[in-house]
């Protein structure tokens, strides 16, 4: 296994991965406003206090730059984050431990990546990730060496 890496993405090539196929009755879409307590109860439950501030920084956008995976109409199985801590930067992404492998994590990280495009970004940092081999796999993302701790360098 790899130690973290940042990694980055040539996003003016993501058209090349854009099918996603994930497990019937999972919908990805935009978080809403008056969602916040609840997506932030959910990440901080299942991930960590970073990533729960992380995601509160992307509700301060307008529009929203937290997308959420639910299953049904009211349980939330992932999320992720663009443009929070540092601009042009993708994440974090999580996915609830039950519900990973049917291709939720990817469907998001795709979404991710397309709001980033959309935004104007050719390229997007993945940062500090300990799991490279799933973003190569999935959007081509490339380790950019020598990264670790990167951007996150005295991070509390």
């Amino acid at each position: 296994m790899r130690n973290s890496c940042d990694m980055y993405v040539k996003l003016y090539n993501l058209d090349g991965y854009m099918k996603a196929k994930i497990v019937e009755n999972i919908q990805i879409r935009r978080a809403m406003i008056f969602e916040k307590h609840i997506v932030m109860e959910w990440v901080a439950k299942h991930f960590s206090d970073y990533w729960k501030s992380e995601c509160e920084g992307a509700f301060s956008h307008n529009p929203v730059d937290c997308f959420i995976a639910v299953k049904g109409t009211r349980e939330i199985v992932g999320f992720v984050c663009v443009d929070t801590t540092f601009k042009g930067f993708f994440g974090p992404l999580g996915v609830a431990a039950s519900m990973r492998g049917l291709g939720i994590g990817k469907a998001l990280t795709l979404v991710g990546l397309q709001q980033l495009k959309n935004k104007g970004y050719q390229y997007a940092i993945i940062g500090k990730t300990n799991i490279a081999d799933f973003y190569e796999r999935v959007c081509g993302a490339v380790e950019i060496s020598d990264s670790d701790p990167g951007a996150y360098k005295g991070m509390l």
